[in-house]
């Protein structure tokens, strides 16, 4: 299972410093607005750099700062346990910046289909949209690279989705466009950039 962490924090940190620059990125972002407003507002997250429909914020930047903010701290903490999981064996395949550059295109591709698809009065943040990216890189080795996983981490990714994607259109209030188009976004740039890396 490539899915389980048995990394020391120390490890980690030198093994994955993309990763762990990314999380340390989205609880700076959470601090800064907890004392300077409230996560959970619409406001605070448009101020800093949420993704949203409303008149005088269509600012293309946005495609990228709302990757790193979370509207409240169960959302933050959800997030961040996947990326501590699931995109550490993303980085080793790729190389440090080579997985910088999927995890921010795949997750800016990922907010500019959310945004043709939904509706009006929107505000949009969080980490999934590249997360559900890294899902679907792995969806392309389910479906194209068998022997790139374990059969457990396969079962891992495929129930995830499954559940997830399920969840994403039940409960309101979540960005199912963004979830969508994250897990396209990176079954095709994995299809471009990534499977020759275990196709060699």
């Amino acid at each position: 299972m490539i899915f389980i962490r048995y990394e020391s924090l120390k490890q980690y940190l030198r093994l994955y410093p993309v990763n762990s620059a990314i999380i340390a990125a989205n609880l700076v972002m959470f601090v800064i607005m907890l004392f300077n407003g409230d996560p959970t507002r619409g406001d605070t997250l448009v101020k800093y750099g949420a993704l949203t429909s409303f008149p005088g914020y269509d600012q293309n930047w946005r495609f990228i700062t709302s990757l790193f903010l979370h509207a409240g701290l169960a959302h933050l903490a959800m997030n961040m346990f996947a990326i501590f999981v699931f995109a550490a064996p993303l980085e080793r395949l790729f190389g440090h910046w080579r997985y910088a550059f999927f995890y921010l295109i795949s997750g800016v591709l990922g907010n500019v289909f959310a945004a043709a698809l939904s509706g009006p009065e929107w505000i949009a943040v969080g980490a999934s949209t590249s997360i559900y990216a890294l899902y679907g890189a792995y969806l392309f080795m389910v479906m194209f690279q068998r022997f790139a996983l374990d059969q457990g981490s396969r079962s891992t990714i495929l129930g995830i989705l499954v559940i997830g994607l399920v969840m994403s259109f039940i409960i309101p209030g979540i960005g199912y466009w963004a979830h969508v188009g994250g897990l396209l976004s990176g079954f095709v740039l994995y299809a471009l950039m990534g499977s020759r890396f275990l196709n060699r």
